[in-house]
């Protein structure tokens, strides 16, 4: 009978390693693909804070300042992007939660503690570049999907 129980414990384990939360090789390689898509930009940054705090932000988070967050046009919401202020050589790595900035001009809106940390909260605005590091998984798997084409069925 113990036989029986330690075999089953046995099995149990395997059964649930087996189990693996990786992602599929075609997201692995979109992923990687996709890191390379914006290899970096540049442009200006400003910064948001006080009058914005605990607003809703695009991402439906409250806005909060003192977090190292900021707002892109475009990249998808979740995306971490290294920021690097080209006047100091200052860097941070950021999540985009928000859209914007309004302002023309402008490519990049970060949060207050950001700026004070790439060293540009009191001019309000510098010349930064950005590089993706990583997109969201959801948005690299919307992306899989639509690059996978499915047999047809006639």
């Amino acid at each position: 009978m113990r036989n029986l129980v330690m075999g089953c414990a046995v099995a149990a384990l395997v059964a649930l390693s087996a189990r693996s939360e990786a992602r599929p090789p075609e997201v692995k390689l979109l992923e990687s693909r996709a890191s390379l898509g914006l290899k970096s930009q540049i442009g200006v940054a400003s910064w948001y804070g006080a009058e914005f705090q605990g607003l809703p932000m695009a991402s439906g988070q409250p806005f909060n300042m003192n977090d190292m967050t900021c707002a892109h046009r475009k990249l998808p919401l979740g995306t971490r992007i290294i920021v690097t202020n080209l006047l100091n050589s200052k860097s941070l790595i950021l999540q985009v939660t928000d859209r914007g900035p309004v302002a023309p001009g402008r490519m990049l809106d970060v949060s207050m503690a950001a700026a004070k940390r790439l060293g540009f909260l009191g001019q309000g605005l510098t010349p930064v570049r950005i590089q993706v590091l990583s997109y969201p998984h959801d948005y690299l798997v919307s992306q899989a999907n639509s690059t996978l084409s499915l047999p047809n069925s006639n």
